[in-house]
């Protein structure tokens, strides 16, 4: 678990927040450099003095701003969780309906994916380091996509139903589809994956939607 609460600084008190435009810079070079090493050597081969000499800073800099080498790992999941939820919702902002908003997350986010393939490997080593990093991610995910989804079927945009499950179930669709396409073997356009996700949720899977016999 996190050691947040039991570290403290040398004059007493426990790390927070950056005072000064300087300090937002030096906390920000050590979330940089332990996404880099935890991405690249892992969350165990890591020690602080990789993170804090790949950042450029002295050791006591990153005690200024972090307890310990978990809560660096806390905060950067949540960091990166930030940075790609603004992302999708910049990229989403333009949709016509819930339906495209869906098509260009998707999207997007196989895109950002691609782009930034350190998050995925951060985020499953969380999982093991402290699974309330891990279960925390996915949650802030699920509560504002819910908020989406409540507003589209409120606005007639999508039919009614339990959209709790449904935006588990949407989110396990992008996680999967990210590992496979974005992460493990890009063989098939973004594109091709786009449509037809776009299709399933349009038509679903009853041969019916196209026109056949069920």
């Amino acid at each position: 678990m996190s050691s947040t609460a039991n570290a403290t600084r040398t004059d007493g008190s426990a790390p927070g927040s950056p005072k000064t435009a300087r300090g937002a810079r030096t906390r920000a070079r050590i979330l940089k450099a332990a996404e880099e090493a935890f991405g690249t050597t892992g969350f165990h081969g890591t020690g602080i003095a990789d993170i804090t000499r790949a950042a450029g800073v002295a050791l006591g800099s990153f005690y200024t701003y972090f307890g310990g080498k978990e809560d660096v790992l806390r905060e950067l999941v949540q960091h990166m969780g930030r940075q790609l939820r603004a992302h999708l919702e910049a990229e989403t902002a333009g949709a016509g309906d819930r339906l495209q908003a869906e098509e260009l997350g998707l999207r997007a986010f196989l895109q950002y994916l691609c782009a930034n393939p350190a998050l995925y490997r951060v985020l499953q080593q969380a999982q093991f380091v402290d699974e309330t990093i891990y279960r925390d991610y996915y949650q802030a995910f699920g509560e504002r996509y819910l908020e989406m989804l409540a507003s589209a079927a409120g606005n007639g945009e999508i039919s009614p139903g339990n959209n709790e499950v449904r935006v588990w179930a949407l989110m396990g669709m992008s996680n999967f589809l990210g590992i496979r396409y974005a992460l493990w073997n890009r063989d098939v356009p973004v594109d091709e994956i786009v449509a037809t996700v776009s299709s399933l949720l349009r038509s679903g899977l009853s041969p019916q939607a196209s026109g056949g016999e069920a």
